[in-house]
């Protein structure tokens, strides 16, 4: 007596990966299998085959699985005996679809070979009628995961990224219009990099918290980089405590400069209304600690006495320097300017202390058609600060300082042609232009 054949399934599936753990599966368990890849080639094998069981997919080249499972039960003499739809479409809709049309289950993908045979047996042993929707591989539990930004390393916010002057408009929009102003947090420290017009904003957000000790660095004591103070809220609210750094200045003590911007023929209220106490530093050494954050400095190239600040938190580092003369009166190619060049002398004490910062901070404020005529202002050219980055191998550049005069178009070109300037050197790191309320995590 000869033995019966094993039951013949045809699987209908267009992606050969799915197709081939169906068919080990399915061979596995005794099973014959045919395999159609597309609509056309299923209706066909369908009628030359004689299938037990058809497995559907819906989204199938040629014709769609829906109009393949209407064909398979309507086609005379012999309509196949049973489908199984099988798919990531398991919407409402698909799943009542298949059910009018016969289908006798609907197995949702991703699924597992346990839920596969489960399925398919389950037609054979013809328990089941009608349609069946059937979960697919368990996703674990049904709570949302909830992913949260790392900041055990520490976290910035630029407050302020605009050069000069602060500007308003519709075609400033998206970098903001806010002079220098930067915040850096790891823990319960809180430090803060220059006193532009953005220190108004960062001001009134430390209000709702309870007082506490801030400690601000002043790259240099010029009018963009200071005019804020005099509206920085927590200066006028007791129990503050506000420590000023900044370079010895030739002229006048740091404290004269900032009483200076409050006199009453400027300003309506004086450094006496200001109920926090303050407290004046020039800076001493090289490095300072505060809390678990290290704060150094290097001066850079700028009229006055200017200095770049560099972090030290949590094993990472971010460099913030919005003023710096880098390549002072150069013209020529960045490429050009290699390790050995004469250029670099006077900058090699900047680049050892920005060299592999995570993070660096560095203005580029003009394009190199402006810089043939502002050499000696005190500010980069955007292929000049490209050589920069070339040569401290930082991890991260973000722009700075945008000239007063750049809208956010031209300042959208301006990164198009950084972006394309770096991968000409060869410089792998990320760049990006920054904005007010701009915040990253180290």
């Amino acid at each position: 007596m000869a033995a019966p054949r094993p039951r013949r399934i045809l699987v209908a599936e267009d992606s050969r990966t799915m197709a081939a753990f169906m068919s080990r599966v399915l061979e596995n368990a005794g099973f014959e299998i045919i395999l159609a890849h597309d609509g056309q080639e299923c209706l066909a094998k369908a009628r030359t085959t004689g299938p037990d069981l058809v497995i559907l997919d819906l989204m199938m080249p040629k014709i769609h699985g829906l109009d393949v499972l209407k064909q398979l039960k309507a086609d005379p003499p012999d309509p196949v005996p049973g489908v199984m739809v099988c798919s990531a479409k398991d919407f409402k809709t698909e799943v009542e679809q298949a059910r009018e049309l016969g289908a006798f289950s609907f197995l949702s993908k991703p699924f597992s070979h346990h839920e596969l045979l489960a399925q398919v047996e389950g037609f054979f042993s013809a328990n089941g009628s009608g349609v069946a929707p059937v979960q697919g591989l368990d996703l674990g539990p049904a709570e949302v995961f909830r992913p949260q930004l790392r900041s055990a390393h520490g976290m910035y916010r630029l407050w302020g990224t605009r050069g000069s002057i602060p500007v308003s408009g519709p075609g400033f929009v998206r970098h903001g219009g806010n002079t220098s102003c930067m915040e850096v947090g790891h823990q319960e420290d809180r430090i803060f990099f220059d006193a532009g017009s953005g220190i108004r904003d960062l001001g009134l957000s430390l209000l709702a918290g309870p007082p506490c000790h801030l400690h601000l660095f002043i790259t240099h004591t010029h009018w963009d980089h200071i005019q804020g103070f005099p509206f920085f809220a927590p200066a006028f609210t007791p129990g503050f405590e506000i420590t000023l750094y900044a370079p010895p200045n030739t002229d006048k003590d740091l404290e004269s400069i900032f009483r200076g911007q409050l006199d009453r023929a400027y300003f309506p209220v004086q450094m006496e209304d200001m109920r926090a106490h303050l407290e004046f530093k020039h800076l001493q050494g090289n490095a300072l600690e505060i809390g678990d954050c290290r704060v150094s400095w290097e001066y850079t190239l700028h009229p006055s006495p200017t200095v770049g600040y560099k972090v030290e938190m949590g094993g990472h580092s971010l460099a913030y320097v919005p003023d710096n003369e880098f390549l002072k009166g150069y013209l020529g190619p960045p490429a050009e300017v290699g390790r050995d060049s004469q250029l670099l002398g006077i900058h090699a004490r900047l680049i050892e202390f920005l060299s592999g910062v995570d993070v660096l901070i560095h203005e580029a404020q003009y394009t190199n058609e402006e810089y043939l005529k502002k050499i000696g202002w005190g500010h980069t050219s955007l292929s000049n600060a490209c050589a920069l980055i070339r040569h401290t191998g930082a991890r991260k550049w973000i722009v700075t300082h945008h000239d007063p005069i750049h809208d956010d178009e031209f300042l959208q070109r301006k990164l198009n042609l950084t972006q394309q300037l770096l991968s000409e050197l060869g410089c792998p790191p990320e760049v990006e232009h920054g904005h007010d309320g701009l915040v990253g995590y180290l």
